[in-house]
């Protein structure tokens, strides 16, 4: 072994490092791929560390130029390579399904490229290129496993992502994701729930519920009111204190939903609703299955049942054949629904979707124009709501990084319930993330929320026990809890230890 090779190495075990661009689901699928490889003897690359032993990318096909991105980082990677004998690069996620041959022709370094079907073959494919000494491309045309059955390496030691289903039945022109994740596969009831139970066993307080289109949950298992059964039923385990989901679709948001977020202590008063477009002609463009006054008639319920709800959107700008009237309409929602915040994004053509090929692709100068006009209209509004808060007392789950100026500041930061992110004072006694603090607001800002006085409650919680018990556990090594799929019934306990796609 090298001198660079040992540099990288923690006592001799190979090092790797994932790289996650994307959605929430790429997210929780490279908490999969860092368990699998831990499971198979890996360790977690240093911070700083110039390379590791395996780099994995877990890509997104959403953005036009994600391949650019994809092949600009595998060349900064080739060098390195060469330089460094048993070094290994995989790829995987939306676009080496997508792109399959393609990645290893144009760059022939890379040892494995994997689907989205498949992350469990991981460090199979690893050492498989190894041994045969060339690239291993295996891409699975349908799900192998629900990835919730594979070892998993969380972030957070408070709070963990759930995956309720996989894949999408949806049709949106714009989006390349359905041909790549595949038709939907929903969990049973009974293993999500075991799942959550096994979390709060671990010290969790806090989970989101993921799905591509979430709230169609139950449409794979013939329940057409399966999510807000979910829902209820998460507000009947003890400890859970904060349940969110994400990310939604409006066809799919019926009452029954409402009502079960309006009557359910621990589901947080937070919606994140896709827009996308507020003309009609352009939501059908799109193949979106409603329209302005549909999105606009589930705003108003749920603002009538959660009166204090945030609720924050999508909204793509200059999809092909948009016109002038057409954006104002986009304005004209925002304007009405008064989102908390907006995820807003230039069309950006994907390659392999009905729009890509569409007439009437509008000019980048014009897009820009819109782009700029929309923003500045929704931190207008978000501003304005964030003021709203000012003078109330609220609760927050303190968070870990969240605050990038806190150490400079002498703050901390938190999420409210409704997810909004408020730094506050920090307090004289110790307060862990995971623990809760009462504070009053004092000061809003488009994107945060101040609370400049004294913090005026401290609870110490099981997940801020949890994030000291891991952080005291792990010193000398990548902090993390390894979870496969618990068992159904009393969880046993278990050693401890984070905008979607944004097309729904």
């Amino acid at each position: 072994m090298s001198s660079i090779d040992r540099s990288q190495s923690v006592g001799g075990t190979r090092t790797y490092e994932v790289r996650t661009y994307g959605c929430q689901m790429n997210v929780h699928d490279s908490e999969r791929l860092a368990g699998l490889l831990e499971d198979a003897g890996y360790v977690r690359a240093p911070e700083g560390a110039d390379a590791a032993d395996v780099v994995v990318f877990n890509t997104c096909a959403v953005r036009e130029n994600a391949d650019n991105k994809l092949y600009g980082n595998l060349g900064h990677l080739a060098p390195k390579k060469a330089s460094r004998p048993g070094m290994q690069i995989a790829v995987g996620g939306c676009l080496a399904q997508k792109d399959r041959d393609t990645i290893v022709k144009k760059a022939p370094w890379v040892d494995v490229v994997f689907g989205t079907h498949n992350i469990g073959k991981l460090p199979v494919l690893l050492e498989r290129a190894r041994v045969q000494e060339e690239a291993q491309v295996e891409i699975a045309e349908s799900l192998e496993a629900f990835p919730s059955t594979l070892p998993t390496r969380r972030e957070s030691a408070y709070a963990a992502w759930v995956s309720i289903s996989v894949g999408c039945n949806n049709t949106c022109t714009f989006c390349i994701v359905p041909a790549l994740r595949g038709k939907e596969k929903d969990r049973r009831p009974g293993d999500i729930l075991a799942e959550i139970e096994a979390l709060v066993a671990e010290g969790v307080c806090e989970v989101t519920l993921l799905g591509q289109n979430v709230n169609a949950y139950g449409s794979d298992i013939g329940d057409r009111e399966a999510f807000s059964k979910l829902l209820r039923a998460c507000g009947r385990i003890d400890g859970l204190e904060r349940v969110r989901f994400t990310s939604p679709h409006p066809r799919d948001f019926t009452d029954d939903v409402i009502a079960a977020m309006a009557e359910t202590p621990n589901v947080m008063p937070q919606l994140h609703m896709p827009l996308q477009s507020g003309s009609d002609p352009v939501l059908k463009a799109m193949r979106r299955s409603y329209r302005q006054e549909r999105f606009l008639g589930i705003i108003e319920k749920v603002r009538a049942a959660i009166p204090h709800a945030a609720i924050s959107t999508d909204i793509i700008v200059g999809f092909p054949g948009e016109t002038e009237e057409d954006f104002e309409q986009t304005l004209h929602v925002v304007r009405e629904a008064r989102f908390a915040q907006a995820f807003t994004f230039q069309y950006s053509k994907r390659p392999g979707t009905p729009a890509a090929e569409m007439d009437g692709q509008i000019p980048k100068k014009v897009v820009q124009e819109r782009y700029e006009r929309l923003v500045a209209l929704q931190e207008e509004i978000s501003w304005e709501e964030n003021k709203k808060q000012v003078g109330r007392t609220l609760e927050l789950m303190v968070a870990e990084g969240e605050g990038r100026k806190d150490d400079t500041t002498h703050r901390l930061s938190g999420r409210a319930p409704d997810n909004r992110l408020v730094h506050f004072t920090k307090p004289d006694q110790e307060v862990r993330p995971g623990d809760v603090v009462t504070v009053e607001i004092t000061y809003a800002a488009p994107h945060h929320l101040l609370a400049e006085g004294p913090v005026l409650d401290v609870r110490r919680t099981r997940a801020g026990d949890a994030w000291e018990k891991r952080n005291a556990a792990e010193q000398a090594k990548p902090a993390g809890v390894m979870l496969g799929l618990p068992k159904i019934g009393a969880p046993e306990p278990l050693p401890v230890a984070a905008s979607g796609c944004g097309c729904d």
